[in-house]
């Protein structure tokens, strides 16, 4: 049997044979989800994440932990060596959906309620079962930038003074991550896989992990495939640290020097993106990728001119795309 028929074959045993399955819902590399609709029209969600390439075990596991902060999909059947679950399905609307079809003053209370959820994550999640985001992994990560984006994307491979650039910015904003303080983080807390209800529905957790504390905001509020005015997000994020600091969260007493931390995060979250938008595209064949590019350019190139020590980085940015910036006078 193939995948398609192995998974029916297991969802037979769980559901009986009165269902249908969808087509693959999303792009989740090659593990996959489909919504199962049974004949009373309710409806659930099967995973197929083939072993060994992938591994269903994280997602349980992190599930249970998510559970008491967050409202995530409950396991409701596994087989692990097969590499099969089956959730219940949180909703068929997710954010991006949502906020594509929004104005700002809804989009603010549906940001609100997942800025809710992500500080009861962070406030109440244990870290202590979970794998640390440490500096060696943030640096191989990073340099998916260099080999994926300059080099494979851009046909531009770093060296010289340009290498000597990219190895200093790397090492600062790694520092600039690992000196913030840790909490669990989702590390994908974007539109995509937030669903609309009562509660946001979280999904794609599987790789949650102990890291820095603005890593998660970042993702939300600096999305790649949607966009707010900067003055809107500034907003968000003051509603964040506010809600943060009553949590008992430990982010800095001034709002001023949590946003340049939250700034800072954005630029390491953008820069490891593009290497791996690259690396989808053009290892994986999901060019589509690509598409979502030039909103990380522009988040990069507005935040590198703010802060001296980012000014190199994105000079080679913008050398590396072909980016000319204009200066205007006024007398």
């Amino acid at each position: 049997m193939d995948r398609s028929e192995l998974l029916h074959s297991w969802l037979e045993t769980q559901l009986g044979k009165g269902f249908t399955l969808s087509a693959p819902i999303g792009d989740a590399s090659s593990r996959r989800y489909f919504r199962a609709t049974l004949a009373d029209g309710s409806t659930r969600i099967a995973m197929d994440a083939p072993p060994p390439g992938q591994d269903c075990r994280p997602f349980v596991k992190i599930a249970h932990l998510l559970q008491p902060a967050m409202r995530v999909p409950a396991v409701l059947a596994q087989d692990l060596e097969q590499g099969f679950l089956l959730l219940d399905d949180l909703g068929s609307v997710d954010y991006q959906t949502a906020l594509k079809a929004t104005d700002e003053t809804a989009a603010r209370a549906l940001y609100l309620a997942a800025i809710d959820a992500l500080v009861a994550m962070q406030a109440q999640v244990a870290t202590d079962a979970l794998p640390a985001y440490d500096a060696e992994t943030m640096v191989a990560d990073l340099d998916r930038f260099s080999e994926w984006y300059a080099a494979r994307h851009l046909g531009q491979p770093l060296q010289g003074d340009e290498l000597a650039v990219w190895e200093r910015s790397r090492a600062l904003l790694v520092a600039r991550a690992q000196s913030q303080a840790k909490v669990c983080i989702h590390f994908d807390y974007h539109a995509r896989n937030l669903v609309v209800g009562e509660r946001p529905g979280v999904l794609d957790f599987q790789d949650a992990r102990v890291g820095p504390v603005t890593y998660d905001l970042a993702s939300l509020l600096k999305d790649m495939y949607i966009v707010w005015p900067e003055d809107f997000r500034l907003d968000l994020c003051i509603r964040y640290w506010e809600k943060a600091r009553k949590a008992g969260l430990a982010v800095p007493a001034s709002f001023d020097d949590f946003y340049a931390d939250f700034e800072w995060m954005g630029v390491f979250r953008h820069i490891r993106t593009l290497g791996t938008f690259a690396r989808l595209a053009h290892r994986d064949g999901k060019m589509a990728y690509v598409d979502d590019m030039p909103a990380a350019l522009d988040y990069l190139r507005a935040t590198c001119t703010r802060y001296s020590e980012l000014l190199p980085l994105g000079k080679l940015l913008n050398r590396l795309t072909g980016f000319h910036t204009t200066v205007a006078y006024t007398f």
